[in-house]
């Protein structure tokens, strides 16, 4: 009895020994879990991109979506999914081919599928005119009449020259110098911006994240797109009624002192300077490696890009108060006081004339061989870009002062006596009337156009029918 004693109790001593190491194995075995744990990458959460068109609304197919280092491309509905390590506001880039890149911050905290909205590059109107040419023709937006107004909003003063449009937003001066931004979808006022003893009478510019703004006390403005915040200003002492056009980081433009300048936007000082002589208020028009601009001598001039020097200089008779439009290897001037519209080659042969027999201050839209432009006449003309032949002129309703304008094969314009017409550019029918206009009628983008009245803006949308 004492042996199986004894025995029991070993047997219980070495039980309690096996089973100490045996109880202490989790607590070794958690901390060899905890350190390879810690050399391990932290759980990253799913969060969903749809990349939607922001004109027409569609999904984007071919949109890449990106996080930090993280990057999907888009399925067939436009759906990208990321792993994020925490759920925060965070900075989504986008990008897909014809489409402008674009960064927004994302509330992944308040839901974790989010829609960002890209733009087609083809369907905005960045600047005056719509292309470098000028050519006032916008080729890529669908958009024909019957239209219905959509929203409208006052600017608070006279409107003399067009909303430039990106990325769902208008910008737009008045003649008392306040610059709005303005949403395309809502019609609100996002941010404005007034100068110190403004006034404006030319369209803004979109470079890229900015907006380039020239005013009549001869500043050119640079303003943060996002949010009406001057970056800095540059002073050349002389009203500027040119809008921007910018190539290459320089801002090119003429003031009425009868310069033409080349501003380094990056560097901040000129380039180069060219005077021409006489008071300038037409726009600079781009192609290749020159730009063509009129002045109130009647000269037409093509200069250097590089260098500001003259190529060659042509007259037309007349006062230059618009701005040429270039295309097909042709420059098509308008005069004032001549009553005409010119047309040269590129490099300056003088091709054909038309008369009006009254003011062209209308700075002429180019659009499948064919030429439109106002005169004070009160009609709306198309011209055979090549011959010069008149094909036919619609009434407007008074004097036309404002540029013609060209969206989806049709031409429009607007009378100083307040109404607005759209004919068709194929035959000169009217298609189109509307009870609001004054100087150049139209711009937009792929979802909207632009219509605009004396003070006032409308957007508008075609009528379902």
């Amino acid at each position: 009895m004492a042996l199986v004693g004894l025995a029991a109790g070993c047997a219980a001593g070495l039980a309690r020994i096996d089973t100490d190491p045996a109880a202490e194995a989790p607590a070794t075995t958690s901390v060899k879990a905890a350190r390879k744990q810690k050399g391990k990458a932290p759980t990253r959460v799913k969060v969903y991109v749809v990349s939607v068109d922001g004109d027409t609304g569609r999904r984007v197919r071919s949109a890449t979506a990106r996080v930090g280092g993280q990057r999907d491309r888009a399925n067939r509905k436009g759906l990208s999914t990321l792993r994020v390590r925490r759920l925060a506001p965070l900075p989504v880039r986008v990008t897909a081919p014809g489409y402008i890149a674009r960064t927004v911050r994302v509330p992944f905290q308040r839901r974790r599928q989010n829609t960002v909205r890209v733009y087609r590059r083809a369907l905005q109107w960045p600047m005056y005119g719509v292309t470098p040419g000028r050519t006032q023709s916008q080729l890529r937006i669908r958009m024909r009449p019957p239209f219905r107004v959509v929203w409208s909003r006052g600017i608070g003063s006279l409107i003399e020259f067009p909303a430039v449009v990106s990325e769902g937003v208008a910008y737009i001066a008045n003649q008392k110098g306040m610059v709005y931004a303005i949403s395309m979808r809502f019609g609100k006022t996002i941010w404005r911006f007034r100068p110190p003893r403004g006034k404006m009478a030319s369209s803004p510019a979109v470079v890229g994240d900015e907006l380039v703004v020239h005013g009549m006390e001869g500043n050119v403005w640079v303003l943060d797109r996002a949010s009406g915040r001057l970056h800095w200003r540059y002073h050349v002492g002389s009203p500027i009624e040119s809008s921007p056009i910018v190539r290459n980081g320089v801002d090119y433009f003429g003031a009425w002192n009868g310069v033409v300048y080349a501003l380094d936007l990056k560097r901040r000082k000129l380039r180069w300077t060219h005077r021409a002589g006489f008071k300038i208020t037409s726009s600079a028009a781009i192609s290749g490696r020159r730009l063509y601009i009129g002045d109130y001598g009647g000269y037409v001039r093509s200069i250097a890009l590089r260098t500001g020097r003259l190529s060659w200089a042509r007259s037309v008779g007349g006062r230059i108060y618009g701005t040429p439009a270039l295309a097909a290897g042709r420059v098509f001037v308008p005069s004032s006081t001549a009553g005409s519209v010119t047309a040269f080659s590129s490099r300056g042969r003088y091709l054909w004339r038309v008369r009006t027999g009254s003011y062209v201050y209308s700075s002429p839209a180019a659009s499948g061989g064919r030429v439109f432009f106002g005169s004070y006449n009160g009609r709306l003309y198309s011209v055979n870009a090549r011959s010069g032949r008149v094909l036919w002129s619609a009434g407007v309703g008074g004097p036309v002062s404002g540029a013609a304008v060209v969206v989806d094969r049709v031409a429009y314009a607007g009378s100083t006596r307040g109404s607005m017409i759209g004919a068709d550019t194929r035959n000169g029918r009217v298609l189109f009337r509307f009870p609001h206009g004054e100087y150049v009628p139209v711009s937009g983008n792929g979802s909207r156009l632009l219509l605009h009245g004396y003070s006032r803006l409308y957007a508008v949308a075609p009528r379902r029918r």
